[in-house]
């Protein structure tokens, strides 16, 4: 990925300060494209829903027929011995991920306890409030289980997502607006969506069509807690035109207002603001 600066990577037991080649050209994740990934955060001392996110790339491994090889307590702890490399105020992503090694029947299925790992972490600075991005509707849609690996966070799942954030640039927006096979709003292309409407909090259902995110999640029980209504629900797209306010979740950023949809503007409005500054005073009160 290298979006990042200041790389680390651990491979095969150890860190090495280096954007360290990994995977083989013979490797099954290499030419059949069996990797999984997650992504989770350090700003200021924390790793909000670090186990979460340990967990989930055990799961998405099962999902594509990857053995795990690393436990959730495992993962952690060598996570946190790579952070110790940054300074404290380093804002790192951090990425730990599976792929096959070997084939099985037909070279196709993955072969049962032939996994790679690694884990990544490179410096990326998270946004603010004044981030913000614009978004406009995609020809493309989220695929569904009995065509892709939709439980899983599969790289396999990403080229869709370019495909969308490329017509989106196209037409000089900054993102896309997604709907499944049944033309309903999924998320955007790299991100789940929240919209506001007469003070009421809405984002699409998870209906197996895309990942209800561990940052998504985060943000509705926040809300629910400080007595905000929130409702997971069927989202078309005339919804968004009807809105007062529309952000985006996601790990990579936490919370992204929208200002544009089309022809339809919005401000960051309050709930928004409300969103981000929940998640940050949740996310500091579990400082180690």
């Amino acid at each position: 990925m290298a979006t990042g600066t200041n790389i680390r990577t651990y491979f095969q037991g150890r860190w090495s300060d280096a954007d360290e080649a990994i995977m083989r050209a013979g490797d099954h994740g290499t030419w059949l494209g069996s990797s999984v990934f997650d992504g989770a955060r350090y700003f200021e001392g924390v790793t909000p829903d670090l186990r979460a996110h340990c967990d989930r790339v055990n799961n998405s491994a099962r999902a594509m027929m990857i053995t795990p090889t690393i436990t959730t307590d495992e993962m952690v702890s060598i996570i946190w011995e790579g952070l110790s490399r940054f300074p404290s105020n380093s804002a790192v992503y951090i990425r730990p991920m599976y792929w096959a090694l070997d084939g099985g029947d037909l070279a196709i299925i993955p072969k049962e306890n032939s996994t790679g790992f690694a884990i990544c972490l490179e410096d990326i600075p998270m946004a603010d409030l004044s981030s913000h991005a614009t978004l406009t509707t995609t020809w493309f849609r989220r695929p569904v289980l009995e065509d892709n690996v939709v439980n899983a966070k599969a790289g396999c799942l990403y080229p869709n997502n370019a495909r969308m954030l490329a017509e989106a640039r196209k037409k000089g927006f900054s993102n896309a607006l997604v709907c499944d096979v049944m033309g309903n709003v999924a998320e955007t292309a790299t991100a789940n969506i929240f919209l506001v409407t007469d003070g009421e909090v809405v984002t699409p259902i998870p209906n197996g069509t895309f990942l209800a995110g561990i940052t998504r999640d985060r943000h509705i029980l926040n809300l629910k807690q400080s007595g905000f209504p929130v409702f997971e629900r069927v989202v078309t797209l005339s919804d968004f035109l009807k809105a007062d306010e529309v952000f985006m979740s996601g790990n990579m950023m936490k919370v992204t207002p929208v200002s544009k949809f089309n022809d339809k503007k919005y401000q960051t409005g309050p709930i928004s603001k409300k969103v981000r500054e929940m998640y940050w005073d949740w996310a500091l009160s579990e400082k180690r």
